[in-house]
């Protein structure tokens, strides 16, 4: 019998001299054991599987960058670049999501005074609203409800739990914060170690996909992370150009915090149609401080560039990358979100791509390990039944 001293070496090392050496009985009772313990394991990860995914999936989408610096410059591999690839991550996406969130909270303070006072004081009718259509019977609904407090508490749907104020959640948006802060240090981590073990990792896990679920586990696993960078790709390029685009829209058309506003653009962009959000906000801006004309030019020019992103150019960088139709794109992205939150963004078409490869590999329409057999095959020179 060879020594067992604890020490493990790379994927693929050590290989059972002797196969099937274990009862059927002891093999249930091993697989039973096995998932127990992996269920037990996700239980006591679950606060931090969403942060977890996050690093996966930057990590597998700059991958192919990453591979291609460490074979420039082979000395850095292990430490210099995956800092490096980490600190870009930090610099490109949670900084800028930190500030937008800074100044979401700071304005919300804002709002909630504007709220307060509205409340007690009622709102007058503002001046833009005398150079829209119908402005006689706008601006008497106005009056009749906004311009005094009695109309704003009646069109208030529901207050506080347990009358509550609303600057009385002070404490637990802090405590919120914190651990979001304390995700994304870990997600920067785990991103970290995948780049620098990522070809440890990656031959593990073919080893592993391998003996479970043999060379249609390889296929699948191929799919998913080809799946994944190009979702990443498209969120990040999609995004960057909106926020471009429609950032200096905003400087030219004199909104206030235009360069504040393109940020928060491209990060709502992530989620379909989410960019609207921002494009309303930008005209409600402008609209209130009475640039009507500057606010339909805006209105315009938002819906025009979320249109095309989200149906047309987003579609190819995501569907390019994982052979999906544009309906299946959509539908992924849409049902990730709604089934598992923000990160159902990715999720959501890889989990579609790689349904969809199954599939065709099913029914024999591209090569693999689940093509049917000759006899089931049905060529498309046979008349359709």
């Amino acid at each position: 019998m060879e020594r067992n001293d604890g020490i493990s070496g790379p994927p693929g090392s050590w290989a059972a001299g002797k196969v099937g050496s274990l009862s059927r009985r002891q093999g249930i009772a091993g697989g039973v054991a096995i998932a127990l313990l992996a269920l037990a394991g996700l239980w006591t990860l679950r606060l931090f599987l969403p942060a977890l995914g996050w690093g996966i999936i930057f990590a597998v989408s700059l991958w192919p960058w990453f591979e291609r610096c460490g074979e420039r410059w082979p000395r850095g591999r292990p430490l210099a670049l995956p800092f490096g690839f980490t600190l870009l991550v930090l610099l490109a996406f949670v900084i800028p999501l930190v500030m937008v969130t800074d100044t979401l909270i700071r304005e919300g303070a804002g709002l909630m005074h504007w709220i307060a006072d509205a409340r007690a004081q009622g709102l007058p009718p503002p001046a833009f609203l005398q150079q829209l259509p119908f402005a006689p019977h706008i601006i008497a609904w106005w009056q009749s409800t906004l311009s005094t407090p009695a109309g704003i508490r009646h069109l208030s749907l529901h207050t506080a739990p347990g009358g509550e104020s609303p600057f009385g959640a002070g404490g637990r948006i802090v405590g919120a914060v914190a651990h979001r802060l304390l995700l994304i240090a870990f997600m920067l981590l785990v991103q970290f170690f995948l780049l620098r073990d990522g070809e440890r990792v990656v031959a593990a896990l073919r080893i592993g996909s391998r003996r479970a679920f043999g060379k249609a586990g390889e296929n699948v696993a191929a799919q998913a992370v080809q799946a994944i960078r190009g979702t990443v790709n498209g969120l990040v390029i999609v995004g960057f150009g909106e926020a471009l685009i429609l950032g200096v829209t905003y400087a030219f058309a004199g909104v206030d915090h235009a360069a504040l506003l393109g940020l928060l653009t491209g990060l709502l962009s992530a989620i379909p149609f989410g960019a609207i959000v921002a494009v309303a906000l930008a005209v409600g801006l402008l609209a209130a401080s009475g640039q009507v004309a500057a606010a339909v030019v805006v209105a315009a020019i938002g819906a025009v560039v979320v249109f095309l992103s989200d149906h047309f150019v987003r579609p190819v960088f995501i569907g390019g990358a994982t052979r999906l139709p544009f309906l299946w794109v959509l539908l992924g992205i849409l049902g990730g979100i709604e089934a598992w939150g923000l990160i159902g963004l990715v999720l959501g078409p890889a989990l579609m791509a790689v349904l969809m490869l199954l599939w065709r590999e099913w029914v024999g329409a591209v090569p693999g390990p689940l093509n049917p057999p000759q006899s089931e095959a049905v060529t498309s020179s046979e008349p359709a039944a």
